[in-house]
């Protein structure tokens, strides 16, 4: 199997999770603080894999300026967009409690288009790195997958539960995961294909780019649903995250 159908693959399989996710916060009646502990817990993961799965290796490939750079400038150019999307509507798009979501929709109320973007916005850097893993020829970074995979569930349960408030149709909310998934396979073999073949450098100012983006991302939209859930254990449960990604990807 061609390599960049494999990263394609392994991306839907991450961007899969959305879907499970939004299933479960449509269907299963789960309290606030259950979705915000979930949300902790997804955050931990995700800063685990970003620490040692992209900067570390990153560092390792491209030195320091590289990482540094590319660090500042994903963070930069996420919060901009991110920015951009949440004065259109897509500023508690990870949020379960209803009265943000429904002050959110009364002053946007056709947010559908910044919701969409805004998961996209999110889940692009994600998927970017599962390709880029694949270069090397070592295989695909199944820490990184996983921990995607794990953060992606509480995404879409926590932002199907809030739409499911704003009284958005099924069809539309699961379409739109959907469609999301799709594209989370498309940037997995964009990533493989775009950088193949681009020194060692470059790819470690890509890897930073995307650790840059996925931090901000998880403190601009997923801490504070945790805070606000759980309150003095969000950083307990932060923690628990991250221990099980370290220690997966050790023992990988």
């Amino acid at each position: 199997m061609p390599i960049a159908l494999q990263a394609g693959l392994w991306g839907l399989l991450s961007g899969s999770a959305l879907v499970i996710g939004a299933v479960i916060g449509w269907f299963v009646p789960l309290g606030r603080r259950v979705i915000a502990a979930i949300m902790a817990f997804g955050a931990g993961v995700l800063i685990s894999a970003l620490s040692f799965e992209l900067i570390d290796e990153a560092w390792k490939q491209g030195g320091f300026l590289p990482v540094a750079g590319g660090f500042l400038g994903g963070a930069l150019v996420y919060t901009g967009a991110n920015w951009l999307l949440a004065h259109r509507g897509a500023r508690h798009r990870k949020r379960s409690v209803p009265e943000k979501r429904e002050k959110q929709a009364a002053n946007n109320p056709e947010n559908g288009a910044a919701l969409a973007l805004g998961a996209l916005l999110d889940g692009i850097p994600e998927s970017i790195v599962i390709g880029v893993s694949l270069l090397a020829g070592k295989g695909i970074g199944l820490v990184a997958v996983i921990a995607v995979f794990l953060s992606n569930i509480p995404e879409g349960l926590s932002s199907a539960a809030g739409m499911k408030h704003e009284g958005k149709k099924a069809g539309h909310v699961f379409g739109m995961w959907a469609l999301i998934a799709l594209a989370s396979g498309i940037a997995a073999t964009i990533g493989y294909l775009a950088f193949d073949g681009v020194p060692p450098a470059g790819v470690a100012s890509v890897m930073a780019v995307a650790a840059g983006a996925i931090l901000a991302m998880i403190v601009d939209t997923m801490v504070p649903e945790a805070f606000e859930g759980t309150h003095d254990f969000a950083g307990l449960i932060a923690v628990s995250g991250f221990l099980a990604a370290f220690a997966l990807s050790r023992l990988a």
